[in-house]
């Protein structure tokens, strides 16, 4: 089998777990990190719902609710990238077992507090432990992980996190009210003591790194210190005053704090940094928003707190169907931000506009809601999903503190707004409307910088004119001209997106046409050859790239190509289809195979002289099989050698390899004498390019092909390629060269013995 170069076979990227049964423990271990990250919702509900109980019986006051606020998220966002970095170095099982610690004493600390200052110790302690918590899970899970399979595991994960969301700010009030907040308290330091046995029981440490992080205090220190300054400057600026000379400083700390960070950060492809710090920053402001503004307009609407609590759940079931979509669908994060983003800045404004207003229901304003979660979600989702696939594994828990601490640097935000910052009381129902206002200028802001900017300009124009009628105090009739004008904003905007999608299917349509036009389909059976084959394109729009592959069945057996052209876009794929041509024409004409290499080589020498390119050409490897003799012959011209798969295993073909084609040298005052393989019944033969077997990782790891093949089930070519197809799909996030493969075997295979024999002329690596 094909060395990986990595202890124990591993890649550093898989835990070990047994081939057959990875499948399943990878499921069981991906429910404990969500059921365990949903501490993260769940603690925060509970305490909001025992705050008025905590006030009667400890003399809770505003400056306690000051301190644990400020304190705690400051703190809290440090520990998150903390946490993170530690991770890294010395393992992230470890730290979540040691953070799941913490917060079961942090929670036994609440229910056992005498006085405001020690429950605003144990806030402090829990908060700190439920960021180290989450960001571990998350780290962990995008470890477990592929990252081709990120976005279906993360829209999972964080749907079952929006349904906690759902659950607890429905029952936390009940329970609190039920059991008191002390039994509340202990409840929760059980559920995180059953946690902690339960991860040390079923996630175990992952693969050791292949390249462990080099340490980089100057970056760690510069994120701590915008972790402990930003969210402390925003939260004391209502207090002290904005312009108080202390926010001042705090400010411009933090700023430099984030620009020395962000210098010594590794560059990640596409913006996905910033579009994860954007829509993170956008969903935490979003969160502080309705929890402030929905309780008072519903209220004044003439509800109770369960019912205003139930409306806010709303929020939740929005955000599990975004997350679900995304998981089933492979939305982009510029369509999600484009329709998410927009969706959510109308249902504040329909908010803003209507909830309070007795005419509206708050079967309404759930439904409202649900659409501002749906929307928020649906853009979060997918930036997450392809951040956390592009960061190197080296440096993945600091990198996945990044979303959580973009939330909470939102919140912070949010409560930074005079309308949000009031402890004593609740704001007044013009102040909330005027939050809500201000939610929905932060959320077109973000769907500007992340999605499409004419699809966001419209949403916003038609948003903006149905605030200035309602701000203009128009009526009926004003809200009937808003809710026209949006009709017309969403007509246009359908009309749009279905040229959009004319132009999408009419694109494809070209590319299908023109691969089939150059790459003809491979039969399943030829001659008495079983075929199974693969073709895609780095670029999946344009249809062809500079990979190529065919058979033939000529008067002489027979006949397989499989290549790669150098160079990439227009030149290589009129190489691929000169060459192809005459492959064609050559195979049916020309009896030995290795004078059908000669004129291959021939004929790309013509095409680099009339183009005046000296270094073009392509790798091939052709192979010829007749029926009558017992073996393939090859002819390897500088490409990969094949992979022979039997019922005991992988191995490396033994085939002598000529130069390129191009270089004029195949046949050139000597004949050419192809190799014979013998084959088997039982063997199956893969040919591929180089993209397959340098397809890399977010950490620049090759597709461990000699061992995935490994672990497939013995079956048909077909199997056999799709499985390789599916394993690179999830091994790498992006594509960055062209795949080609090609798998054979002889048509008349009986059932495999248990240890069938190996493939002749192969040699173990």
């Amino acid at each position: 089998m094909v060395d990986t170069g990595a202890p124990g076979g591993g890649t550093g990227l898989v835990p070990a777990y047994p081939a057959d049964g990875r499948r399943g423990s990878l499921r069981v271990v991906g429910l404990l990190l969500a059921a365990v990250a949903a501490l993260y919702v769940v603690a925060p509900a509970v305490h909001s719902a025992a705050v008025p109980q905590i006030r009667a019986m400890l003399g809770l006051s505003a400056e306690h609710e000051v301190w644990a606020r400020v304190v705690g998220t400051s703190l809290a966002v440090l520990t998150l990238v903390a946490a993170g970095r530690v991770g890294d170095l010395r393992g992230r099982r470890s730290v979540l077992l040691l953070s799941l610690g913490v917060l079961t004493g942090g929670c036994a600390l609440l229910a056992g507090a005498f006085d405001a200052w020690s429950y605003v110790v144990g806030r402090i302690v829990v908060s700190m432990a439920l960021a180290a918590v989450f960001v571990s899970c998350l780290a962990l899970l995008s470890t477990v992980y592929l990252p081709g399979r990120i976005r279906k595991v993360l829209g999972g994960w964080l749907a079952a996190m929006s349904v906690g969301f759902v659950l607890a700010v429905n029952l936390a009030p009940r329970v609190a009210t039920a059991t008191g907040w002390r039994l509340a308290a202990a409840a929760m330091a059980v559920a995180a003591g059953a946690a902690l046995l339960l991860v040390r029981r079923y996630v175990p440490e992952p693969f050791p790194l292949t390249r462990r992080p080099v340490p980089d205090r100057l970056r760690a220190l510069s994120l701590l210190a915008f972790g402990l300054l930003a969210p402390a400057a925003l939260q004391l600026a209502p207090l002290w005053g904005w312009s108080d000379v202390r926010v001042g400083v705090l400010l411009v700390a933090a700023t430099l704090a984030l620009v020395v960070a962000r210098l010594r950060c590794p560059v990640l492809p596409d913006g996905s940094c910033a579009g994860t710090l954007t829509v993170g920053l956008a969903l935490g402001f979003t969160q502080v928003v309705l929890a402030v503004a929905l309780p008072v307009l519903a209220v004044g609407q003439g509800g109770t707190p369960r019912s205003a609590a139930f409306v806010l759940s709303a929020f939740g079931v929005g955000g599990a169907a975004g997350c679900l979509l995304v998981r089933r669908r492979p939305v982009s994060p510029v369509t999600g931000s484009s329709l998410g983003l927009p969706l959510a800045a109308l249902g504040l404004v329909r908010l803003q506009a209507g909830l309070g207003h007795a005419s509206v229901s708050l079967a309404v304003g759930y439904v409202v809601v649900a659409v501002v979660g749906f929307g928020v979600m649906l853009a979060a989702t997918p930036q997450m999903a392809r951040y956390l696939a592009a960061v190197p594994r080296t440096h993945l828990g600091t990198s996945a503190a990044l979303l959580p601490a973009s939330i909470l640097l939102g919140t912070a935000a949010a409560q930074a707004v005079p309308y949000a910052a009031a402890i004593d009381g609740a704001p007044l129902p013009a102040d909330a409307r005027q939050l809500l206002r201000i939610g929905t200028i932060v959320l077109a802001v973000a769907a500007l910088l992340l999605g499409r900017i004419a699809v966001s300009v419209a949403v916003a124009t038609a948003a903006g004119l149905q605030y200035l009628l309602v701000r203009a105090g128009a009526g009926d009739s004003g809200t009937l001209i808003a809710a026209l004008a949006l009709g017309a904003a969403a007509g246009a905007l359908v009309w749009s997106r279905h040229e959009q999608s004319e132009r999408l299917a009419r694109l494809s349509q070209t590319a299908r046409t023109l691969q089939h036009a150059v790459l003809h389909p491979i039969p399943t059976t030829l001659g008495r050859l079983r075929l199974a084959s693969l073709y895609r394109p780095a670029t999946a729009d344009t249809g062809v790239g500079g990979d190529f592959l065919e058979a033939l069945h000529t008067p002489f057996g027979t006949r397989i190509l499989i290549g790669d052209v150098r160079g990439k876009g227009l030149q290589a794929v009129r190489t691929v289809t000169d060459l192809l041509g005459c492959f064609r024409s050559q195979a049916y004409e020309t009896e030995d195979l290795g004078e059908l290499a000669a004129r291959l080589d021939r004929q790309v020498l013509r095409v680099a002289a009339a183009r005046g390119d000296d270094e073009l050409f392509a790798t091939a490897l052709l192979l010829q099989h007749d029926g009558a003799a017992p073996g393939v012959q090859v002819v390897n011209c500088g490409h990969l050698t094949p992979l022979a798969v039997t019922p005991s295993g992988v191995t490396e073909v033994d085939v002598p390899a000529q130069l390129p084609l191009g270089f004029g040298t195949l046949g050139a005052g000597w004949p050419i004498a192809p190799h014979t393989l013998r084959l088997g019944p039982e063997v199956t033969l893969v040919a591929h390019t180089d993209g397959l077997s340098e397809a890399r990782n977010s950490s620049d790891e090759f597709y461990p092909l000699a061992e995935r093949l490994a672990e497939a089930e013995y079956g048909t070519p077909d199997h056999l390629v799709r499985h390789l197809d599916d394993g690179v799909r999830d091994w790498t996030h992006h594509l960055a060269d062209d795949i080609a493969i090609i798998a054979l075997r002889p048509a008349e295979t009986p059932p495999p013995p248990r240890e069938g024999p190996k493939c002749e002329e192969t040699r173990h690596k």
